[in-house]
């Protein structure tokens, strides 16, 4: 039987993949952990989930035994995420991590030169490059997670122009045919490994829920308490966040599981990470399915499953404003008292080729910000932009760029619809288009800024957010 050190990992990171619940055996082990841990260029093609990428990262840190430095690129929202999961793997191997929310704590270890792996976003790295507190012709190895969502090919531009040739670049992504271009420029010759499934038929009908990164594990506890199901198996990657969901979810009663690879039968089955294509499919077969979909991996849930059908946990719905529920009634009113024999001839062919949520959410949104010119509007009347009240401000150590990396990177919000940051001691005002204003509060509740899990909410008038107890009052010129 194989065992990791056939992997050529060393003992201890060996040891950190076994605890996790990888086995040697594992396809996914066998591709990457070896030919990560020999130094290669390494393409790999997984759901994006920090998860799927432990086995090739246990082959970097092994290198990194041996002495060198890493940089780990990533998306804002998944910084905790590979946090833990680098922690995890480095705990008795002796490598030193930072996981760089901001510019200053990160900037003070490396030059005090006591990391052997930094985990940042491309413009904390860009910053801490010009700052000359990371030097990219040191590095060992350079990890590129799920570069197809960053949106932003400039920054991994400028980060590349000066990395040696010899530097390993090992690239996890979910769509390797949009990343044709940055492979050949800068990982020519890499092997290829993946579990991801040729192009197959989707998958459906799955449940979807859609939650932050660090909101997963609360949302596994709320959809318990919301379908109640006769049996209910919760389906990871890896063994790397049982113990905060069994902390949240009474696993002593016999009608729930944690599950790893085949989940056995149930009314119900919650895929808590992103599934390939075809495990999917094996879920499907065993209950019907809730996927949970973290921020930047819609279009990947969308290829493995269709339909989708939305849900919504009652702790959200609870938040909805007044504004919002006098929409509603508008709409209700309509539904009542109109004559939808001609909307129905109209929208009849949609309602065929997508799903009916999708539809009735892409109408609500032209009838509220494009409506025609002298038409009478059913829904009250909107202001052109509205400003979010974010519980994070100076005092936490918040720019504005992290505001703006949080929006663009995490909540998919357009650059060009961010008006005005007003940043305080205690909170910050965002101006964005009234239309979002809603969906963007919503969204950004629980996020973590600098380290703070935030609250946020639509700010409605010239009343002051409420101060953070023991902040010293502001004077009337701040």
């Amino acid at each position: 039987m194989p065992s990791f050190q056939d992997l050529h990992l060393t003992p201890s990171i060996a040891a950190a993949l076994e605890r996790l619940g990888w086995h040697p055996d594992d396809a996914a082990a066998r591709e990457t952990a070896p030919t990560a841990a020999r130094g290669h260029n390494l393409v790999v093609s997984t759901p994006p989930v920090p998860a799927y990428a432990a086995p090739g990262l246990a082959g970097v840190f092994t290198r990194l035994g041996r002495g060198g430095r890493a940089l780990l690129l990533s998306p804002a929202g998944q910084l905790d995420e590979w946090g833990r999961l680098t922690h995890a793997l480095a705990e008795d191997a002796g490598i030193r991590v930072q996981v760089a929310h901001g510019t200053g704590r990160a900037m003070r270890r490396l030059k005090a030169d006591v990391v052997d792996l930094v985990v940042a976003t491309p413009e904390t790295a860009l910053t801490l490059l010009g700052r000359s507190a990371l030097s990219m012709d040191a590095l060992t190895a350079l990890f590129l997670a799920w570069p197809e969502s960053w949106g932003d090919d400039e920054s991994i531009t400028l980060l590349m122009q000066d990395l040696p040739k010899e530097t390993q670049r090992v690239i996890y992504t979910a769509a390797p045919d949009q990343l044709e271009v940055l492979i050949e420029r800068y990982a020519r010759r890499a092997l290829t490994a993946g579990i991801t499934e040729p192009e197959t038929v989707p998958t459906g009908p799955v449940r979807t829920l859609s939650v932050p990164w660090s909101g997963r594990v609360r949302a596994v506890s709320e959809l318990v308490e919301m379908l109640d199901p006769a049996s209910m198996a919760i389906w990871t990657v890896d063994r790397s966040h049982h113990p905060a969901i069994a902390q949240a979810v009474n696993l002593m009663e016999p009608e729930l599981r944690l599950v790893t690879g085949d989940a056995p039968g149930a009314e119900t089955i919650v895929a808590f990470d992103l599934p390939t294509g075809g495990r999917l499919k094996q879920l499907a077969a065993a209950g019907q399915v809730v996927m949970l979909i973290p921020p930047g991996a819609e279009s990947y849930a969308a290829r493995i499953a269709s339909p989708r059908r939305p849900l919504q946990l009652p702790g959200v719905m609870d938040t909805v404003t007044s504004r919002a529920a006098g929409q509603r009634a508008a709409i209700a009113r309509a539904i009542e008292t109109g004559k939808p024999d001609r909307a129905l001839l109209t929208l009849g062919p949609l309602f065929e080729r997508h799903d009916l949520t999708a539809v009735a959410a892409a109408l609500f949104d032209l009838w509220t910000s494009s409506a025609p010119a002298g038409l009478p509007s059913p829904l009250p009347d909107l202001p052109a932009t509205a400003k979010i009240y974010v519980g994070v401000g100076k005092k936490d150590g918040a720019t504005a760029n992290d505001l703006v990396a949080v929006l663009t990177k995490e909540l998919r919000v357009d650059r060009g619809n961010i008006g005005r940051i007003e940043l305080r001691d205690a909170y910050s005002l965002i101006e964005i288009p009234a239309q979002d204003a809603e969906r963007v509060a919503l969204a950004l509740n629980g996020v973590t800024i600098r380290r703070r899990r935030v609250t946020a909410r639509v700010d409605r008038g010239p009343s002051r957010p409420p101060r953070r107890e023991g902040s010293p009052a502001r004077s009337r010129g701040a």
